[in-house]
């Protein structure tokens, strides 16, 4: 009978410790999933916004009364924007605890949008690079002493313009992504920012004239560098040695404002990776390239953000002063 009991005891204890097993594998994939459901840098910039609420005296939970004090607190001193971050942060933090979110409160959200109208501040936009200066860029890293740098600015440059890549998209090619075609080259990235769900994002750079053809560009930078696996863009140290890492995103930036320096642009303030996909859709627009086209390179889902590049790049060419000053120079000639 005690034989008995003591196999059904080990059983039950089996399965106990199986159950445990389970749940613990079950809460260690929801946590992975619910990690990955977030951008690794919209989980830091989070995390920096509620450091910034708990610094100032908050504390989680919080309350209507407390947001409101916080939001009072900075509104001259933050950006209006950054301000909003904040109180999504706030809102993401008690939405996920399951507790009652006081960001959605009336008080809240008119204590916000009188913040708004009161501070609100045109959002900064990057220079567009045009054709001429990515020209004068790439002619002036020409110019200097071979070195594999040298190869890898070039490469950079004229791959973040002709395939409008974010910086984050630049940096994170690894040469497994680069298919060679006759016509070209294609980049395949798993992921980017407007494709969370990994369903794949793709980049034609097809073969032109040498001395401005990304394709081109990048066969010289990887035979120069030898790379062969792992990272496509990487950091080249002081000795002009080539890195096993990824370049840092932030190194992106720091090239086009020294590039901008070395070629006396007068906007080096206004450079940033950004400039590359602004450069390209702009640029095309005064081209008059189809509105698919330039949707298709840049990778954009919205149509809106589309029209307003091809707005910006045709704001001169497109304009209804253009045509009157035209007939008012006629009517100038002909009553003179």
């Amino acid at each position: 009978m005690s034989t008995k009991l003591t196999n059904a005891s080990s059983k039950i204890s089996l399965r106990n410790e199986n159950s445990i097993l389970t749940s613990r594998q079950e809460s260690e994939s929801l946590r992975h999933y619910l990690q990955v459901a977030t951008s690794d840098n919209t989980r830091k910039a989070y995390r920096s916004a509620i450091r910034q609420f708990e610094k100032w005296g908050g504390r989680l939970p919080a309350d209507r009364d407390t947001v409101v004090r916080y939001l009072l607190s900075r509104a001259e001193s933050l950006n209006s924007r950054t301000l909003d971050l904040h109180l999504t942060a706030i809102s993401q933090w008690h939405h996920h605890q399951g507790l009652t979110d006081p960001a959605r409160d009336s008080m809240v959200r008119k204590t916000m949008d009188g913040i708004r109208r009161t501070h609100g501040q045109t959002k900064r936009k990057a220079k567009a690079l045009r054709l001429e200066h990515i020209a004068q860029m790439v002619n002036h890293l020409r110019q200097q002493p071979d070195a594999q740098k040298k190869y890898r600015d070039i490469a950079l440059i004229l791959t973040g313009f002709f395939g409008a890549f974010r910086r984050s998209e630049l940096v994170s090619i690894q040469i497994q992504d680069l298919v060679w075609e006759p016509e070209g080259l294609i980049i395949r990235l798993p992921r980017s920012k407007t494709d969370q769900q990994a369903t794949g994002m793709v980049r034609a750079l097809p073969f032109g004239a040498a001395e401005c053809c990304p394709a081109i560009a990048i066969k010289a930078w990887v035979a120069m560098a030898n790379i062969d696996s792992g990272p496509f863009f990487r950091p080249v140290n002081r000795w002009d040695q080539v890195q096993e890492r990824s370049l840092n995103s932030g190194a992106i930036n720091d090239l086009l404002k020294t590039l901008g320096n070395a070629c006396h642009f007068e906007f080096v303030n206004e450079l940033s990776s950004h400039s590359f996909r602004r450069g390209l859709s702009t640029s095309a627009a005064r081209e008059k390239v189809d509105f698919e086209l330039i949707k298709k390179q840049g990778g954009w889902k919205s149509d809106a953000t589309v029209w307003e590049y091809i707005e910006e790049g045709q704001q001169f060419s497109e304009n209804a002063a253009v045509i009157l000053m035209e007939k008012m120079a006629k009517l100038m000639v002909e009553d003179h």
